[in-house]
């Protein structure tokens, strides 16, 4: 079967975490906390996971005196999750047979 299973994605946080991520070229802490409806400790554990596995980058910067944080998707990042879709849309047809 192409592609390959990822356990990094086995999350719904993870897995979403990327899926914004490959359609932004950044995004920041606070968007991600609204949009994926999670708290401040969840999200700070998924994202430092994904960064460990070195899937996304941080970087932090000050807007105004405000600190942000924002992520973006390394080209390890990338790659891996496009694998870990392309395993599961192969397992889907060939479940279809």
């Amino acid at each position: 079967m192409k592609g390959e299973y990822d356990k990094a994605f086995e999350n719904i946080v993870r897995l979403r975490i990327m899926s914004i991520l490959m359609a932004n070229e950044e995004y920041d802490f606070n968007s991600f906390k609204e949009i994926l409806e999670v708290t401040d400790g969840n999200l700070a554990s998924h994202l430092r996971n994904l960064e460990n596995q070195g899937y996304i980058q941080v970087e932090k910067t000050f807007v105004g005196r405000k600190p942000q944080t924002n992520y973006h998707a390394t080209e390890t990042g990338k790659k891996a999750f496009e694998a870990h879709l392309e395993f599961l849309e192969n397992l889907i047809k060939t479940s279809k047979t």
